[in-house]
């Protein structure tokens, strides 16, 4: 009994076990599916428009969401979104839960509910969405609506209007169309099923009086085409009672030719001929308009719509219009935006458009519901799947009559709370926020909490009997989402959360609540004439711009999150542009007569004017007013006119090409600029000139066409074969010629070739494309502004593509003509542009004459010869006798030395080396010319650092490693900058070094090859530059340093004062040339000093290493003796200890040379006023004077002077050693200075 009892219960377990496993696995199972649910949100929509919310909208979205949503349209659309509703987590940055909006240009991060109303455009034709949220705090969400926006006229139909002239479709006015002798007219069309008028008119071409030239419609007799008033029935080829056009797009090509006097008629895969007589020989003037419908009241437009409208000049055949496609672009008029004048209300997209680009539309995953996903998703309301909004930027209004003003939307909540918890503000916060969440998640509204802040408040005096208890004030923002329009009161929102002030965390008590609606924005006028009523938060205003049918403002009351009030945003104006001539006519006052003009000023009406010329329609009025503010403009300096000169002369280019004129001609004159443009036949061309002229008794000028005048100021003649190497495209759009005169030269300043511009400026041009490589020239004749008795004129043009895009002139093409005199030039070119005539081209100006030259080459050779000599001694004098390289100054001045050996090596070597046409070699030559050029500067500023150091920053000084730091900068700095200027030059470093041409003669002929800098911007900062650096440096140390020594000498010495000039004027000498200031002689050869200065350069700075040798080391003592000791013999020949002596005068000196190692190298240094001491093992000697005898006594080395890091530097002023060594030595003593010792009293120094 007891086994079958056992048998049962286990059955009976493991009935109930299998039964749990099952439960168990379908609960994973669909949690499994739940979850991955809501990451189904990465999906690619396509449709043209939809809506796609967060996962689980309007419920909250879960954690850890990771979604991207890629809308794309076809090209020639961009993308509009918008969020009906928005509400995600806010912080700082949006660092937790954001949304990421990449419109094709820059990604932006939204988060809270500011975005809740608005619309973001794409900049392209794809716009990508991503959400992302972290693992806590979850919220609504969001609800947007997109939609696509066609901005190409391929994707868009236009309704042809009813009424003429309002809201007209025309050609746009900067399309010309040419003279039609033969045509080919291609369009699509609709008509509404309901019209039964049979008397419309497709379009009509109309010339500038009004009458009509060409047109397409139907009369009661049928389908007709009308050319220049003859009116030909296609009665054979088109219906004549039965309607072509239906409510469906039917294609018609019609073919005109006027010298077969047929018309061929394109129509449902069917070619019809039919003959029109009437039409023979004649022709469609051109610079008509042509507008879609009928441009008179008694004949209506086609009641329909109209698509591809396409025109071309030439005829096409039955086999090319049957395979016609929609890339065959009209080459007078096509179906682009360019084309056409279209207001907006006339176009309308459609997704069925023959040559429209649409996408096939692909099925967009639904968004989850909460109903799919069970308990991930804590559903506030209970809700499925939202449908659909309608997308509008507007709210639904609450219709309250209580309350005009009330917003009905925004809640402001203000309670206060009372805790006897002795908790923190954020655990308040934390409370607060579960329970006004948790009071509104079952309500009957869609409502939710955003922006609750907690402040601690005082107690009132009645309420402190427990010092535990602590007050709060509450704010938070509640958001209605009246999706059914349903009212929410204030008084409802008030008494709900009283009600639930029991289920609020033990503790907590609810004490006072107050609740506001927010505000609308009140109705203002801001700016004048721009109205703006009543508006919620959040919500835009748009409104039509003043004068405006089309153009709309907007304006968007915006919610402020701090205390939660509305506020308007300011006005956005940006389409509504002001009329182009109230603002040309604005322009014109600023730069009238008296106006000081600055150059942001100029660069302000420069851009203000290429605005107008671009976007508006030019007619004469207009083109004049733009035209005579360019000459204001062009009375102001060079410097004013130099950064907005180039775009200045595209937007008179533009202007040229843009202006609209009625006749063959149109001609504009100002005093400083003429504007002349002439219509122009292609097919029968044969020539044409411009010639501008002085009017009688007026300060404008005259422009003249096809005429010959005697006294132009410039003329261009044109051959008849300058259209002969055009393309059948180019040849087809030509309609036009322009010709500009420019009597000021100020918008033409060339920054690599300053020669000076000695003519007026002209300027021609055929329409909009190139002209160049003619078989003729083009013969341009310019009077000169000033008289030249010698001319070497060279005729150049102004291409926009030099110097970076800034212009400059260029020779290229063009040549002087024998015709030119003194009085003008002619110009013969092969192309056309800006022309003028430049003299000096080659820099003749400043170029010296042969004799001059020649002298000054044999000097700095010669010159040069002889420094590389002597700079070799004095470096193999210092390397051969070690005791003269002991001190710092010496080793300075062997660098000096070598970097100067070098420069003149390479100078000298140069010319002989470019001679081998090797660009390698030479572009190696010049850099390495180039980088001793400046290690030479360099060296010389280390002298003077040196001297300043020693002279000036002398006490208490200590320099670690003080030769190896000079040499790292003294080499170092100059290969920097050259290693800088080859890595700019990328692998091409033949644009900065190279071979060149230098010493040309006034004619430009002769001249040495050299290598050297070819960049004029690398020499001047790199060379110029820099020594102008090391000049100004070296002028200041040179001032200080004979300062000090003049003051010391004349205070120390008993010499006379012929004595002490003597020796100040040879510390000087010295001093120069050993900073190099010679050098400085070249910022000083301009005008009638130019030659002086040339000389005097050539000759001392090619003798630099010479004058260096003289006084740093011929005249100095030390070196003297270590000559005579070494290299002299017999009675010249100095004894080895001849020096060192037992007298006190010699022992001195000894002790000198071990202990202070002098100031400078030069002659200076035995009498300086100042000691440089470095000391390695050395001997203190000291020197104490006896009324009798002078004895000088020899101590052992002190320990103060061991060495560290191998070298030690200490540098005392003299004027105090003097102060104390009195009373051992005679001051008044011949070599005083030389009889000062260092003693261990100043041997101490600070490091740094």
């Amino acid at each position: 009994m007891m086994s079958h009892v056992s048998e049962m219960w286990c059955y009976h377990w493991k009935w109930k076990l299998q039964h749990c496993l099952c439960l168990f696995t379908t609960y994973v199972i669909c949690m499994q599916q739940a979850a991955h649910g809501c990451y189904d949100c990465r999906i690619v929509l396509t449709d043209p428009s939809g809506v796609f919310t967060s996962p689980c909208f309007p419920s909250d979205y879960p954690n850890s969401q990771a979604c991207k949503w890629i809308i794309r349209a076809p090209h020639g659309f961009i993308i509009q979104l918008t969020f009906i509703d928005f509400d995600i987590e806010e912080a700082p940055g949006c660092i937790y839960d954001s949304l990421t909006l990449d419109n094709g240009e820059s990604p932006m991060n939204l988060c809270g509910i500011t975005a809740k109303g608005l619309s973001y455009n794409s900049t392209g034709n794809e716009m990508i969405v991503s959400f992302k949220s972290d693992f806590s705090i979850q919220k609504k969400g969001f609800n947007a609506t997109y939609v696509r926006i066609a901005v190409s006229l391929r994707n868009q139909k236009v309704i042809i209007p009813q009424v003429p002239d309002v809201d007209a479709v025309s050609v746009a006015e900067t399309v010309l169309v040419p003279d039609l002798s033969q045509f080919t007219l291609c369009f699509e069309a609709t008509k509404g099923s309901s019209d039964d008028n049979d008397d419309w008119k497709v379009f009509s071409y109309t010339d500038p009086l009004s009458t009509e030239f060409f047109s397409f419609g139907k009369t009661t007799k049928g389908h007709f085409l009308s050319i220049s008033g003859t009116q030909c029935i296609l009665e054979n080829a088109l219906p004549r009672n039965a309607e072509f056009f239906t409510g469906t797009f039917q294609q018609l090509c019609v073919v005109g030719d006027s010298f077969s006097g047929s018309i061929g008629i394109y129509a449902k895969s069917t070619y019809h001929i039919v003959y029109c007589p009437s039409i023979f020989g004649k022709v469609i003037p051109g610079n008509g308009r042509l507008v879609l419908g009928s441009n008179s009241n008694e004949v209506s437009s086609l009641n329909g719509d109209i698509y591809n409208f396409r025109l071309w000049n030439f005829t096409m055949n039955a086999q090319t219009l049957a395979n016609l496609s929609c890339d065959v672009k009209g080459n007078i008029v096509d179906w682009e935006n360019e084309f056409w004048s279209i207001p907006t209300s006339a176009l309308k997209a459609e997704n069925n458009l023959s040559c429209g680009s649409y996408l096939i539309p692909s099925s967009a995953i639904e968004p989850t519901s909460c109903a799919n996903l069970g308990s991930l998703c804590q559903a506030t309301v209970n809700a499925t799947t939202p449908t659909p909004p309608t997308v509008t930027t507007n709210m639904p209004d609450t219709n309250r009559n209580d309350k005009p003003n009330n917003g009905g939307l925004f809640y402001r909540i203000s309670i206060t709370i009372s805790s006897s918890n002795s908790n923190s503000v954020s655990k308040v916060h934390d409370v607060v926020a579960e329970w006004l969440n948790r009071t509104f998640q079952n309500w009957n509204y869609t409502v939710y909490v955003v922006n609750i802040s907690i402040h601690p408040n005082s107690i009132k005096e009645r309420v402190r009997e427990k010092r535990s208890i602590k007050s709060f004030c509450v704010l938070a923002l509640l958001v209605y989402n009246s999706t059914n329009n349903i009212d929410l009161e204030e008084e409802d929102i008030r008494q709900k959360l009283i009600n639930n002030n029991g289920t609020m965390e033990e503790g907590y008590k609810l004490h006072t609540v107050d609740v506001d609606p927010v505000e609308k924005c009140l109705a203002e006028e801001n700016p004048p004439n721009y109205f703006w009523p009543d508006t919620r938060p959040t919500v835009t205003n748009i409104t039509l711009c003043h004068g405006s049918s089309v153009q709309t403002a907007s304006r968007t009351c915006y919610l402020g999150l701090q205390n939660y009030t509305s506020y308007w945003g300011q006005p956005d104006l940006r389409n509504c542009t002001e009329n182009a001539a109230d603002i040309a006519n604005q322009l014109l006052n600023l730069t009238g007569e008296g106006q000081q003009l600055t150059s942001d000023k100029v660069n302000d009406v420069v851009q203000k004017l290429k605005k107008i010329v671009n976007d508006e329609e030019i007619d004469e009025s207009l083109g004049s007013t733009v035209v005579t503010i360019f000459s204001n403009i062009l009375t102001s300096s060079d410097s004013v006119l130099a950064a907005s000169s180039s775009e200045a002369l595209k937007t008179i280019d533009a202007l040229a090409l843009k202006i609209q004129f009625t006749g063959p001609s149109m001609s504009i004159s100002t005093r400083n600029l003429a504007l002349g443009v002439s219509t122009m036949n292609s097919t029968s061309f044969k020539g044409g000139s411009f010639s501008v002229s002085p009017q009688n008794n007026a300060s404008d000028f005259q422009i003249d066409f096809d005429k010959d005048q005697t006294n132009a100021f410039a003329s261009v003649v044109l051959p008849p074969s300058l259209l002969k190497n055009l393309s059948q495209d180019e040849f087809e759009v030509i309609s036009r010629a322009q010709f500009t005169f420019f009597n000021k030269n100020g918008l033409f300043q060339d920054a690599e070739n300053p020669a000076n511009l000695t003519s007026f400026v002209v300027a021609c041009s055929i329409g909009n494309i190139t002209i160049q490589d003619l078989q003729d020239y083009v013969k341009v004749t310019i009077k000169h502004t000033k008289i030249q008795e010698d001319p070497k004129p060279t005729c150049v043009f102004w291409d926009m593509n030099k110097n970076g895009g800034n212009g400059g002139w260029n020779p290229a093409g063009c040549q002087v003509d024998a015709e030119s005199n003194e009085n003008e030039t002619v110009c013969l070119c092969n192309h056309l542009t800006h022309f003028g005539v430049l003299m000096d081209l080659q820099r003749t100006v400043t170029q010296i004459d042969p004799q001059n030259t020649k002298v000054l080459t044999f000097i700095t050779y010669i010159g040069c010869g002889i420094s590389a000599i002597f700079s070799a001694a004095t470096l193999l004098t210092y390397i051969a006798f070690e005791k003269l390289r002991r001190d710092y100054p010496s080793k300075i001045l062997m660098n000096l030395s070598t970097a100067l050996l070098f420069l003149n090596l390479i100078f000298l070597l140069d010319g002989w080396i470019a001679s081998f046409d090797i660009d390698g070699l030479c572009i190696a030559v010049a850099a390495l010319l180039h980088f001793f050029l400046l290690a030479t500067f360099t060296w010389m500023g280390l002298e003077a650092v040196h001297m300043y150091i020693a002279l000036v920053k002398v006490f208490n000084t200590y320099i670690r490693r003080y030769i190896l730091k000079f040499c790292i900068i003294g080499w170092g700095l100059p290969a920097l900058v050259i290693a800088i200027v080859l890595a700019s030059a990328n692998t091409n470093a033949s644009h900065v070094y190279g071979k060149e041409l230098y010493g040309k003669d006034a004619n430009g002929q002769g001249g040495d090859d050299f290598c050297w800098i070819k960049n004029e911007v690398v020499f001047y900062v790199t060379c110029a530059g820099y020594f102008g650096i090391m000049f100004l440096m070296n002028i200041a140390m040179f001032i200080v340093v004979m300062v000090q020594i003049c003051g010391r000498n004349g205070k120390r010495t008993n010499r006379s004062l012929k004595e002490e000039i003597l020796r100040n004027l040879r510390s000087v000498v010295s001093l120069t040339f050993l900073l190099g200031m010679t050098w400085g002689f070249a910022f000083f050869a301009w005008g009638p000093l130019t030659l002086p200065f040339l000389y005097l350069f050539s000759i001392f700075n090619s003798l630099q290493g010479l004058f260096i040798f003289v006084f740093h080391c011929a005249m100095k003592e030390n070196v003297q003796k270590q000559w005579r000791r070494h290299l002299c013999c017999g009675r010249f020949r100095l004894a080895d200890n001849s020096d060192w002596s037992k007298t006190a005068t010699n022992i001195i000196k000894k002790s000198s040379d071990n202990l202070g190692k002098s100031l400078s190298s030069s002659s200076i240094g035995s009498n300086s006023t100042y000691l440089t001491s470095k000391s390695k093992s050395t001997t203190n000697m000291y020197c104490k004077r006896n009324s009798h005898t002078e004895n000088v006594f020899l101590d052992k080395p002190s320990s103060k002077f061991a060495q560290e890091d191998g070298e030690q530097t200490s540098i005392i002023p003299v004027h105090q050693v003097i102060d104390k060594v009195k009373g051992y030595c005679n001051p008044h003593s011949d070599n005083f200075y030389k009889n000062i010792i260092m003693s261990d009293t100043f041997s101490h120094s600070t490091k740094f």
